[in-house]
């Protein structure tokens, strides 16, 4: 069993297509009039004004006050890195406070891209929830205008996200130590099954009128992994800010990659621009979600049923693809060694590389290494 892997599975193991996608691509295909000429610096216009409305919302007055700019980028990874050599030339200050863990690439995206990467506390391994005092700590004591990375939703790789009201205090927090936030939203709708609830911190940020940067991927959401396909939204205090801010953008992008590709941010705008794609892609997503949300009921109560010492309800407190078990490295060398079950050395699960058939395997190899003294 591979539970490594961070990309969604079906029931049967394999990788999907979703249908939007299929029939997004299939209208692209018989439109003869499509060529394949460079896109612009930031990309595919139509792919920009969809995206910064997805994750901001439609009606978001920063949008209706042109205070954002987008710009296209190479999923989730080339927008942080983007927005992080942006930063890195133009902001006043150099360091970027990251979570404790994080995703792996954050660190290596950041320290090249010309940043001082700093941690903040963020799980509790005795709780297997959210550390939040001492999140809060940590942000009280950084250098103002500090840039803090925070994971819309899903947080990746342990699964705990905080609250609304806890979301509320960090808000309040940042913009009265005037830290810049940057979200990194790599599963919307993917998290909740509802693109409105999982974008709800970023729009939270974007009603008072402050600044803030969101790298987008749809990688997870659209299952468009290796199509590259994501974005780099900045919201500015005005207008006139957000336009310079494009045109230095366009500085960054052009000696790193010149521009984007075409394909994949064409399928985008196709299912987003389309109501009837757009109604089909938001079902499937629905269903993706929710098969995550019942492999992890399935594990928590096959757990359960075992009687495995200890509890495991964080099992199913947690959200999105990954699961943070709480198992320490040699228990995930003895589930390897005796049960071939792979995972990443600090007991990360993805839930998508689960089935109801393999679910009952897993349960046996965990209780095996707890109960086993490993």
């Amino acid at each position: 069993m591979n539970l490594g892997v961070g990309a969604y599975r079906t029931e049967e193991g394999k990788p999907v297509v979703l249908n939007a996608v299929r029939k997004a691509e299939q209208l692209l295909v018989n439109d003869v009039s499509r060529v394949k000429e460079y896109l612009p610096i930031v990309g595919l216009a139509e792919f920009n004004k969809l995206s910064a409305k997805l994750i901001l919302g439609a009606d978001s007055p920063a949008i209706q006050q042109n205070r954002v700019t987008t710009v296209q980028c190479l999923s989730g990874t080339g927008s942080l890195r983007v927005g992080g050599e942006f930063l890195a030339k133009h902001y006043h200050e150099r360091t970027i406070l990251i979570p404790q863990p994080t995703w792996g690439n954050h660190i290596k995206v950041f320290n090249l891209s010309g940043l001082n990467v700093k941690f903040y506390r963020y799980y509790d391994p005795e709780t297997r929830g959210l550390n939040f005092q001492g999140l809060l700590e940590d942000f009280e004591s950084a250098p103002s205008g500090s840039i803090v990375l925070l994971h819309a939703c899903a947080h990746n790789p342990t699964g705990v996200d905080p609250t609304p009201d806890q979301w509320d205090q960090i808000k309040q927090l940042i913009r009265s130590k005037s830290l810049l936030p940057f979200f990194d939203s790599a599963y919307q709708g993917f998290a909740s099954g509802s693109l409105d609830a999982d974008a709800q911190p970023i729009r939270m940020f974007a009603a008072d009128g402050g600044e803030l940067l969101v790298a987008q991927s749809y990688a997870k959401n659209m299952g468009l992994y290796g199509e590259r396909v994501g974005a780099l939204t900045i919201v500015c205090k005005a207008a006139d800010v957000a336009s310079r801010v494009e045109s230095q953008l366009k500085l960054v992008i052009r000696p790193m990659y010149s521009n984007p590709p075409i394909h994949g941010a064409s399928i985008v705008a196709t299912i987003l621009r389309d109501r009837n794609l757009y109604d089909e892609w938001t079902v499937e997503l629905k269903a993706m979600a929710d098969r995550i949300i019942s492999m992890r009921q399935q594990l928590f109560d096959a757990i359960q049923s075992r009687g495995t010492p200890g509890d495991w309800s964080h099992i199913i407190k947690q959200i999105g693809m990954f699961t943070f078990t709480g198992l320490n490295s040699q228990q995930v060398a003895f589930m390897t060694k005796e049960y071939h079950i792979y995972m990443t050395s600090d007991g990360r699960i993805s839930m998508a590389g689960l089935s109801s058939r393999t679910v009952p395997h897993l349960a046996d190899a965990i209780h095996a290494a707890v109960t086993g003294g490993v």
